[in-house]
């Protein structure tokens, strides 16, 4: 039965249809005797049939099942289908198996468990899984959603002047071979004996199973469409949305876990190095049943599979039938990966707009080259791990060994106009991946098709993975400050809260206390309130930081005392609930903290000017905490300390994140980085502080840290040392040292120290303990300066 027609037959008997009939995906085979007394089959059935010339997606399809005397309270069963239907093909849906017969069906395409009536019944092909509620034929054949309905036996529900009749235990109900749809069942279908034939085109005595979504209509002719023709000279495939038949590929990878599904690459290439020969095909949920090795024939329909809004497109064969031709085939040759392949070139430009219309360049850009291989099998050698393994057993490589190497081992991401060329991520399709620390080797040879990822630019799905050869990367122990240096110090705690396990608070007061060697300050970020993410209104973390300062005292630090400005309900950012907040530890037998009281959430400090110099209005304050600058954003932390009879002033900050911002594989080139707005408004904030500051004592000496989520040659850090009041210290390592977090396997500088002219003499120092390692505490490094206050200027 087609859609409903525009013109309402109202002369007609109300059992009659009011649509054209179907000319695509019918009911060609109904069966409800299976595993009855007498059947031979062990099963219940449906088939489908296409009598069109395209392929006909299923994916958003079910058949469903209403008893022939349907009553009041009956309700349609229904079975889901995956898929397509091949023009030509079949389709075949398992049902209910019973105790009886000796012969199973075919490797169906699709199962229920459907108790099906031998004798009387109807079936219905329906557009979506929402049971249907009609109970008429009239009523049933008028819903927009019914593609075709065979009714048997004494059916109510059936098309036409009466239901297919003669069904049993050893007859099934259907269509000629012509697949004739009249709209009428008594005439369009007869019984005969059960005839259930699968995608394959294999039947009961013909034996086998299918290919990961189905077979191909039986025949093993490739169709005219080779996977180069799909792919394009371009990111998108010139045959998006359109149905593609027995595409010829060796299968390179098969995925069982996640989006299911495996590779195809064409192993007769075309001479173009734009067109990649490999393409993923999907089968969602079904587990594929295809083996690496297998020639197959591919038909379903192209799409373009987008992960985000701002990635790159994934090339796909959706819906897919597929004909295994043969097994054991030798794989294409891998591609290479190393320097010589990857050009230096990251990405071609678009003005911010979508690269994906793009005719690819391989020779001239990364990205483009890595598009062009989109699919296919990749390989590399003895390459240098430069970013961690992940909760999701990836890590990342480089294939470029010499390009911009940091110290411990990793990728150094230094300016926006030279991102990483080299960098590839790695996931094992076969086995768990090796736990894996910046600076490590995967030795020998890694090989596999190269993907797409949903979180991180392109990824090299491993069916061969190299060995790990671990560097041995040991985490950093700062020096212990002099009795005339006063030691400040920064670290990201990542969302604490006195809930979280105390494994976390050791290993995190491990860092403070024998990592950072128990500095004098300590400004926290990422402190949440008692309760965590439980979005009650509790706005105190006295419960979260006596458990922490208990367990650094416990790690071998000193009792350190606090302080902080705890926020207004949810109106700082971070987890819902959480109220995270920036607070100062400080160790009061080596320094003092000078209270001022009166700050709060919204009420701001400021700087007074005396004849002893300047100092705070409260203490703890907040930086004008009404700015727009700081909606749903963590205000800076201002503290007035005393060391050695000399007042420093710190000021904790945690910006805003880069969330929002487009990744740096992504789509639209150059990526906007959206998120720079309002850190610049922060960062203006703070510097316009630090000014006023100065003005009421140019040798005043202040520390501005923390977290500002941005890099050393942002417009960010641009913007708050604007005037020159302040130096950022991370300039002052070599370059090949500026990096306190590791992201994609670029290891960068996202938190920083920051100090006012007067502070002539320091040590400084980035403490690399978490971001290179697997096991992570936080996914942040600490830093440290020691300041020589009696050596500074205005001493």
């Amino acid at each position: 039965m087609g859609a409903v027609g525009a013109l309402a037959l109202t002369a007609l008997p109300a059992w009659t249809a009011v649509a054209a009939p179907s000319a695509t995906a019918v009911i060609s085979e109904v069966y409800g005797g299976g595993g009855n007394s007498g059947a031979t089959l062990t099963r219940d059935f449906v088939e489908l049939a296409n009598a069109g010339s395209e392929v006909f997606d299923l994916s958003a399809y079910s058949v469903q099942y209403l008893p022939g005397t349907a009553s009041a309270s009956s309700q349609w069963q229904v079975t889901a289908l995956g898929g397509s239907l091949a023009a030509g093909g079949h389709y075949l849906v398992g049902e209910g198996t019973g105790s009886g017969g000796t012969t199973a069906l075919p490797t169906p395409d699709a199962a229920g468990s459907i108790a099906m009536s031998a004798t009387t019944g109807t079936i219905a092909l329906v557009s979506g899984t929402t049971a249907l509620t009609c109970k008429t034929a009239a009523d049933c054949t008028a819903d927009s959603r019914v593609l075709d309905v065979v009714g048997y036996g004494t059916a109510v529900v059936r098309e036409g002047s009466g239901p297919a009749t003669g069904a049993s235990n050893t007859a099934s109900v259907a269509r000629a071979d012509s697949l004739a749809d009249t709209d009428d069942n008594a005439t369009d279908l007869t019984a005969g004996t059960p005839t259930p034939v699968n995608s394959a085109g294999q039947t009961p005595d013909s034996g086998g199973g299918e290919g990961g979504g189905g077979g191909g209509g039986g025949t093993t002719d490739p169709g005219t469409v080779r996977v180069h023709d799909i792919q394009g000279t371009t990111r998108l495939s010139p045959y998006a949305g359109k149905a593609v038949t027995r595409v010829p590929g060796i299968v390179t990878g098969v995925r069982t876990s996640g989006s299911k599904g495996y590779w195809i690459q064409d192993p007769e290439a075309d001479s173009d190095a734009r067109t990649s020969e490999g393409v993923f095909v999907y089968t969602g949920s079904t587990t594929p049943t295809v083996a690496v090795g297998d020639s197959v024939l591919v038909t379903g329909r192209v799409t373009e599979y987008h992960p985000s809004s701002t990635s790159q497109s994934v090339t796909e064969i959706t819906g897919p039938a597929a004909t295994v031709v043969s097994a054991g085939n030798a794989l294409p040759e891998p591609v290479k990966l190393d320097e010589t392949t990857v050009p230096d070139a990251y990405t071609p430009e678009a003005d911010g707009g979508s690269i994906e219309a793009l005719a690819l360049e391989p020779g001239s850009y990364a990205l483009d080259f890595y598009e062009s291989l989109e699919g296919m099998r990749t390989t590399f050698t003895d390459a240098r791990v430069v970013g961690a393994t992940d909760a999701y057993d990836e890590l990342w490589v480089t294939v470029k060994p010499d390009e911009h190497p940091t110290k411990r081992g990793g990728t150094l991401y230094s300016s926006y106009a030279e991102p990483n060329t080299g960098r590839v991520k790695v996931a094992s399709l076969d086995t768990t991946g090796p736990v894996a620390n910046v600076g490590d080797e995967l030795s020998g040879t890694t090989t596999g098709p190269l993907d797409y990822s949903t979180y991180g630019g392109y990824i090299l799905q491993a069916t061969q993975l190299g060995t790990l050869s671990s560097e041995g990367l040991k985490q950093e122990v700062t020096r212990r400050q002099k009795g005339d240096e006063l030691a400040v110090a920064t670290y990201n705690v990542e969302n604490l809260d006195a809930l979280d396990d105390q494994e976390k608070f050791d290993r995190l007061a491990q860092g403070v206390a024998v990592n950072l060697n128990s500095p004098d300050i300590v400004a926290l970020e990422e402190i949440q309130d008692d309760n965590g993410a439980t979005n009650d209104g509790t706005l105190t973390s006295e419960a979260t930081l006596t458990k922490f300062t208990s367990a650094i005292r416990a790690a071998g630090g000193p009792r350190y005392s606090w302080r902080y400005i705890a926020p207004e309900n949810n109106q700082d950012g971070g987890e819902p609930g959480g109220n995270i907040r920036q607070v100062f530890l400080f160790n009061p037998k080596r320094v003092s903290f000078t209270d001022r009281a009166g700050g709060d959430a919204t009420t701001a400090t400021s700087v007074v000017k005396t004849r002893k110099g300047a100092h705070l209005t409260y203490s703890p304050g907040r930086i004008n905490p009404t700015s727009d600058a700081w909606d749903s954003s963590r205000k800076p932390l201002v503290g007035e300390f005393v060391f050695h009879g000399e007042p420093v002033f710190v000021i904790a900050n945690h910006f805003t994140s880069k969330g929002g911002d487009q990744p740096l594989h992504g789509r639209y080139q150059q990526p906007a980085r959206s998120s720079e707005t309002q850190r610049a408004a922060q960062a203006a904030e703070v510097n316009t502080f630090v000014k006023s500051l100065l003005a009421a004592d140019k040798d005043a000496k202040a520390v501005v840290l923390g977290d500002l989520n941005d890099f050393e040659f942002s417009g960010t850090v641009t913007t708050l040392t604007s005037g020159g009041v302040l130096r950022p210290l991370i300039t002052t390592l070599p370059p090949a040292e500026r990096y306190t977090y590791v992201y994609d396997g670029n290891s960068q500088t996202l938190d920083h120290t920051l100090t006012t002219p007067a502070v002539t003499h320091f040590d400084y120092d980035v403490v690399h303990i978490n971001a290179e390692f697997a096991d992570q505490a936080s996914d942040h490094d600490p830093q440290i300066v020691r300041i020589d206050v009696s050596r500074c200027r205005g001493h």
